[in-house]
């Protein structure tokens, strides 16, 4: 549940430059968002390993 929780953070986090970014057109926070978004893609991937070692160890 850790992670779900920081999965969760990150997002929070990335909300004020994506609103500088799609409201202001601020082009400095646009590869804050992508970073941030890969970031968030890799913790989710990560999510997805340990769920699916976690329901297999189960079978």
């Amino acid at each position: 549940m850790e992670r779900f929780h920081d999965l969760k953070e990150q997002v929070e986090a990335l909300e004020a430059d994506f609103s500088k970014f799609y409201d202001k057109k601020n082009k400095a926070a646009g590869t804050r968002v992508r970073n941030g978004m890969q970031a968030l893609k890799n913790l989710a991937q990560e999510i997805r390993k340990e769920v699916q070692e976690m329901k297999n160890k189960e079978d």
